[in-house]
């Protein structure tokens, strides 16, 4: 019997017999089903990355200026968008000792701050930082998945969209 979208979300997140996340069991369950709720938003995320990149060619002086750093402002949100994923993907795991807890709420908070600092830096660097730090996520969100720290559908949805994003950050950095 295949579950109703609302009740495989409830799975993912809710372990019925403990009221706890559960990641290892939602990964067993459907393990190859990205959630259309997830390919939908993740997908219409994609669209200020490529909208913002490709106007960039069609415009100059201080209307560009603008677009490239509303490009370089929007990978930043994203790139804490994903540190914030892992942060509630590791306050929310089942019991785990207090040094995988450190690593793991260690790890989320480095994507906020290497934003920061691409927004500090020439916007020719920041895109640069931002491309590698996308990148790194995505090594970083494979492994959450294969340690089942992540649902095994993550990476499926990852890899697309953290293709388009490099793309578009790529495409700013040469515009």
């Amino acid at each position: 019997m295949r579950l109703s979208f609302q009740a495989r979300t409830i799975r993912y997140f809710m372990d019925e017999r403990a009221g706890i996340l559960n990641w290892n069991e939602a990964a067993r369950s459907d393990a190859s089903s990205v959630p259309s709720a997830a390919a939908w938003l993740g997908g219409l995320g994609i669209l200020p990355f490529a909208g913002l990149s490709l106007a960039t060619f069609f415009t100059r002086d201080a209307l560009k200026t603008q677009l490239l750093f509303a490009l370089l402002a929007y990978g930043a949100i994203i790139l804490s968008f994903l540190g914030g994923i892992h942060w509630g993907l590791a306050i929310g795991a089942v019991p785990q000792t207090d040094n995988t807890l450190l690593r793991r709420i260690a790890l989320s908070i480095l994507p906020s701050l290497v934003a920061w600092v691409a927004l500090l830096v020439p916007f020719s660097i920041g895109f640069l930082v931002l491309a590698a730090a996308f990148v790194a996520m995505l090594v970083v969100d494979i492994r959450a998945s294969r340690m089942h720290e992540a649902p095994a559908w993550y990476p499926k949805l990852r890899w697309p969209l953290s293709c388009g994003a490099v793309a578009a950050l790529f495409l700013g950095t040469f515009s």
